[in-house]
């Protein structure tokens, strides 16, 4: 009877805390996607296998659970080639949060480097940029909305706003028509591939040779210059290093 009651046990346990991870995630079917950017061997059709990425940012209590587990990526452990000396500058301490960093805010002044560890450690990785367009092309009720002008102002209004005041918590708008939270409005995000993003608006320089040599995906040109939101996004994440932190920079997870 002890036995069975421990086997129950367990299943409980397990059963609960997978149904909590899967939850944590929303499934998102992929397909031919017209990307705002121009690819030189695919031209602006991308297409995207189906894919499924957290509903939320990753948040400060989640990265603190994380720098514990892992103390080599506390501010105060890691390399200075992995993060910038600004990282995680904003936390009271290297395992404290503080007010200037609340738990349900989104985690920010973290790198590229350590952003990929976290999704590393919970068996997923970045985002790609072509599944972040994907994903934040849609608003409340449609899949792709971008043709919408009234939803493209309303972009690029949240854009608009100053960065030097508190950020909300995680998951205070509606979700998309995905079920995925805070895709524009709140932070910028981490791509996984975002050092192949170098756009050029001339075409004549898409062949230059060492333009090539730095951006592993092949040279970019604009394809709608229309969706600024998403433009906005490519001209921030080309300027980046994987080492850089800023105050409005923070990522989820893909899988």
């Amino acid at each position: 009877m002890v036995r069975r009651w421990f086997i129950l046990l367990w299943l409980v346990m397990v059963v609960g805390n997978s149904s909590a991870a899967e939850r944590t995630y929303v499934d998102l079917p992929g397909g031919e996607f017209s990307s705002a950017l121009k690819y030189e061997d695919s031209g602006s059709g991308v297409r995207i296998a189906p894919f499924s990425l957290m509903k939320l940012p990753v948040t400060n209590a989640d990265f603190l659970v994380f720098v514990r587990r892992h103390p080599q990526w506390r501010r105060d452990r890691v390399a200075g080639v992995f993060a910038e000396s600004r990282y995680l500058s904003h936390w009271a301490g290297p395992t404290q949060l503080g007010p200037q960093a609340l738990p349900r805010q989104p985690v920010v002044w973290v790198s590229w480097f350590a952003a990929d560890a976290y999704c590393q450690a919970q068996g997923a990785r970045l985002p790609t940029w072509s599944q972040w367009e994907y994903a934040a092309a849609a608003d409340e009720q449609r899949a792709d909305a971008r043709g919408d002008r009234a939803w493209r102002e309303r972009m690029l209004s949240w854009y608009a706003q100053p960065s030097n005041h508190a950020l909300p918590a995680v998951g205070s708008r509606l979700p998309n028509a995905y079920g995925v939270h805070d895709l524009h409005g709140l932070v910028w995000e981490w791509a996984d591939d975002f050092s192949a993003l170098l756009v050029s608006s001339d075409n004549r320089d898409q062949g230059d040779p060492d333009r090539l040599k730095f951006c592993g995906a092949g040279a970019l040109s604009v394809n709608d210059r229309d969706h600024y939101a998403v433009l906005m996004r490519v001209a921030m994440l080309s300027s980046l290093e994987g080492a850089y932190a800023t105050a409005n920079l923070g990522f989820r997870c893909a899988r």
